[in-house]
């Protein structure tokens, strides 16, 4: 017979997916001896059972329940209903993963008309009977009746205000005898039922509420949010109550065992005299810090402080514990690990460390790497109070506040004479590139978490928001509006980049603090890790930047945003508008020394790493003029000035743009195709890094440049661009006398490239996977598009369990990057691989890419410390994995 009920001693700590968390850990806290209330869980499989009944409780589950129900009975000498020494119980939900608030409690649970006498009577203390049947009453009508609990926290503050008194506390036992007679007036004219007796009753009502909790929105809103897998369901909690409001010799608290915000090792937490749990978690009245509990109850502080100690010592990790003491009686009521932030994780696994209560692996697994965003970017002061206007995509972490501009011109001119700005588009392109490094942050109506905006931003470190959908944006006029709010050009507004949050007005920041911990704790992260960390980075400032933050090596160089600086583009339209090869060669004559000398510094940056520069990828017309706003210019001038010659070069320009005007840019002329084409073009960039190798090898630095040929599909593509390649540095290292050392290799991020990957490593010395594009090409999604349109709503109905431009599909894409090296290591067993897309810096993908065999990931500069920690990780669980499977065998 399966067991759907667990008495707290039959139970154990590493129970959870059965009993839940807080199942378990009061077992685990039963078996160690601590002061637990008794009782029993329902199991997260009869939620199971509960759902497949139809939303009714299985005849088994309740009979089972129906017995441990006696069991705790007979224990503590009382009986749920009896009219002498009645048994009052909380009933609680507790699932598999710590989600707090987002499901329903019921307490007191077995008040009625006559149990209250009783309680009364045992208790000597009538206002704590009636004041527990009252807080019961507004309980259970709320989580299990649906009534809203505004109805009944309105009759209770007018009467209270009608008797002049300021708290509850100051409410006599008469009052309360009130209070319940009007609540159950409210629950009658809601449900036109009285307000149920029978204790029994109550119970499976309780036991039904909180099963049905599992799907309450804000829970499935949380699992979303969490990645907690829906099919868990939720145990139930059916455990005696103690009282915290008997008098001033009890109370209720909660507190963590180390401060959660700081991660400082002292009692963190709040109390109240003479309340029950919920009072402290309302608000109504004002906890007093757990310090002041040394003062007022000295020798169950003592007792309190102990059991902390007691259980971070069983745990090996901080508590966050809820406690309530009766009559001076001190028990525990709930423990589990804490959420801290970013600074308080590191310091805590430091510091345990030190004490000698976890050693280094179990410290760097207990840091999320997605945590560490908060450190490495300015953040919003928690602590001042903000107002939402609207949210989009939280495209790139850290927050900012800035005047608002709708042009990329216009941030450059008030950047440069000292103002900040947040530059705010329906979306981005690269001819705005020189308004983003200008400005504090990016925010677009349109576009998704791979977009422009959201890529670039990234790799700067620069806060950014995209597809925020709520800004209707009046380029012309210079305004946006979000409903009835409008905002206009030079309005001060504030972002977080993190939550996709945008705020009217300035709020106050706080810059990020690089603790001894941190770099500490990173160090032990480069002891671990087994696969290299290298960075994204397109110029010597991100280069740098990457360096300092330990990046081993610049990944992905992408050549193209050399070319959108302003002062560079004009050069660059004057190459594309060429009409023949002479005029070509002159414009790329002039970008050359350009190019070198970003190589130059950017080698400079990584002092001997390896350097991974790709050569010119994106669709030419990108650096041209937007085509209808040419046509509108072109227009204008055949009505007002049709024979200048004005008119005459904006009708050759738009002739240039039709030409390279393409239905789907992303699988036209880019890459290795305008190399195949325009080879000069390839020349230029293979000269410019070699003169650039040249120069600072003079300098005594060692140079490892890795030259990367952008989208082949086919071996005779990267066939014919290695040689020029090969051509290029054979004429540098004759003209300059200087020999340096190379490789060649290509961007694998068109499927056939990854099927034909044996066929293609005979031409390459190292493959980097560009899995941006791979999953656009694999999945046949232009991910701007599918970000904009279907892609969330696809996730939220979960026909996809991620967005797959922010975390590697494994299953799809992934067996594409594991074919691409089995392959070309077929051909090349030295062949040196690595992962250069978005997913360079994603936790999940980086723990894929090791086990894949990848020799290296590649991310944004800001995310070079989330990727050493996240591939720490990644080889610590290997290898615990490998350990049990030794010891299962």
């Amino acid at each position: 017979m399966e067991k759907f009920v667990y008495l707290f001693h039959e139970g154990k700590g590493d129970m959870k997916e059965l009993l839940g968390g807080k199942g378990a850990n009061l077992a685990e806290m039963t078996r160690i001896g601590l002061p637990v209330p008794y009782g029993f869980t329902i199991t997260t499989q009869a939620c199971n059972a509960y759902y497949e009944a139809g939303k009714t409780i299985p005849t088994l589950v309740e009979s089972q329940t129906l017995e441990a129900l006696s069991v705790l009975e007979e224990k503590m000498g009382k009986k749920l209903g009896d009219k002498q020494n009645p048994l009052l119980v909380s009933v609680r939900s507790g699932s598999v993963f710590s989600m707090p608030g987002m499901m329903d409690t019921v307490l007191n649970l077995g008040m009625n008309d006559e149990t209250v006498l009783a309680v009364a009577k045992l208790t000597e203390n009538p206002r704590f009977a009636y004041d527990s049947y009252r807080r019961f009453i507004q309980m259970f009508s709320n989580v299990v009746l649906n009534i809203d609990v505004y109805y009944f926290e309105r009759f209770l503050e007018e009467t209270r205000e009608h008797k002049g008194y300021m708290a509850d506390p100051e409410m006599t036992a008469e009052d309360w005898q009130e209070i319940i007679k009007g609540y159950k007036e409210i629950v009658k004219k809601h449900t036109r039922k009285a307000f149920p007796q029978d204790p029994k009753e109550q119970l499976f009502l309780a036991i039904n509420a909180v099963f049905n909790s599992w799907n309450n929105q804000r829970a499935i809103v949380y699992r979303r949010l969490n990645k907690i897998a829906d099919h868990l369901g939720t145990a139930v909690n059916i455990q005696s109550m103690v009282f915290g409001n008997m008098g001033n010799d009890s109370g209720t608290g909660v507190a963590f065992t180390r401060n959660p915000s700081t991660g400082e090792p002292v009692l963190y937490g709040e109390y109240l005299i003479n309340a029950q749990g919920e009072d402290v978690v309302a608000g109504i009245r004002t906890p007093q810090p757990i310090a002041t509990l040394k003062d007022e109850m000295p020798s169950v502080y003592k007792q309190f402080a102990d059991t902390c100690h007691r259980l971070e010592q069983h745990y090996k990790e901080m508590q966050d514990i809820e406690f309530t003491v009766e009559r001076g009686k001190l028990f525990i009521l709930q423990t589990r690990n804490g959420k801290r932030t970013a600074q308080a994780a590191i310091r805590i696994a430091v510091e345990m460390v030190e004490e000698g209560i976890i050693d280094k692996k179990t410290a760097l697994l207990r840091v999320d790497p997605d945590q560490l965003n908060q450190l490495l970017h300015r953040r919003l002061d928690d602590t001042f109070e903000k107002t939402i206007l609207a949210k989009g995509l939280p495209a790139s972490p850290g927050a900012a506040t800035g005047q608002v501009v709708f042009d990329a011109d216009e941030a450059e001119q008030l950047s440069n004479d000292g103002k900040k700005v947040i530059l705010v588009r329906p979306e981005t392109t690269p001819d705005d590139i020189h308004g983003i490094v200008a400005s504090q942050a990016i925010v677009t109506s349109r576009g998704g978490m791979t977009s422009h905006a959201a890529v670039v931003a990234r790799g700067m470190g620069k806060a950014c928001i995209c597809g925020c959908e709520a800004l209707k944006i009046d380029l012309k006029a210079k305004q946006f509006t979000v409903g009835e709010t409008l905002i206009k050009y030079g309005d001060v507004i504030t972002i977080d980049g993190s939550t996709g949050e945008l705020m009217v007005g300035e709020i106050p920041m706080i810059d990020p603090e690089l603790s001894e911990e941190f770099q500490l704790l990173l160090a032990w992260a480069d002891q671990e890790r087994k696969i290299g960390v290298r960075a994204n980075a397109d110029n010597p400032v991100d280069a740098k930047k990457a360096f300092e933050f330990g990046a081993g090596g610049v990944g992905l160089c992408r050549t193209e945003h050399m070319f959108m600086d302003v002062k560079r583009l004009p050069i660059v339209q004057k190459m594309i508008l060429a009409g023949n090869y002479e005029e070509r060669k002159e414009a790329l004559d002039e970008l050359l020394p350009m190019q070198q000398g970003d190589f130059e510094g950017i080698f400079e940056a990584m002092q001997g790493f390896p350097v991974t520069i790709r050569l010119l990828d994106p669709p030419l017309h990108e650096f041209l003029p937007d085509k209808e706003e040419l046509l509108v210019e072109v227009t204008k001038l055949q009505i007002l000035d049709p024979q200048s010659q004005v008119l005459k070069d904006k009708e050759k320009l738009l002739r240039k743009v039709r030409q390279l005007d393409e239905f789907n840019p992303m699988l036209g002329l880019r890459g290795c195709r305008l190399g195949m084409i325009y080879p000069e073009i390839y020349e230029m960039q293979a000269k410019a890094i070699f003169y650039a190798a040249a120069n600072v090898a003079d300098r005594g630095l060692e140079v490892k440049p890795e030259i990367m040929i952008p989208l082949v599909g086919h071996f005779n593509e990267l066939k014919e661009m290695r040689k020029l390649v090969i051509d290029a540095a054979d004429l540098i290292q004759e003209e300059t006398g200087k020999s340096f050392e190379y490789t060649i290799g290509t961007m694998i991020e068109i499927p056939r490239a990854a099927l034909t990957a044996d066929q293609i490593a005979e031409e390459a010395d190292f493959f980097s996977f560009g899995t941006n594009d791979l999953t656009q090409t694999t999945f046949g999604y232009s991910r701007d598009d599918a970000e904009g349109k279907f892609l969330q709503a696809y996730i939220e109905n979960k026909v996809l369990p991620e967005n797959p431009f922010a975390v590697l599909d494994q299953q799809g894409v992934g067996k594409l990057v594991e074919t691409g090296v089995k392959l070309g290591r077929e051909t090349k067993p030295g062949l040196k691989t690595g992962i250069c897309g978005e997913h360079g810096g994603e936790k999940s993908s980086i723990e894929f890419c090791y086990q894949a065999g990848l020799d290296y990931v590649s991310c944004s500069p800001y995310r070079v410390p989330l990727a050493r920690l996240a591939a720490a990780q990644a080889t610590i669980r290997h290898e615990l994995n490998k350990e049990e499977a030794l010891t299962t065998a």
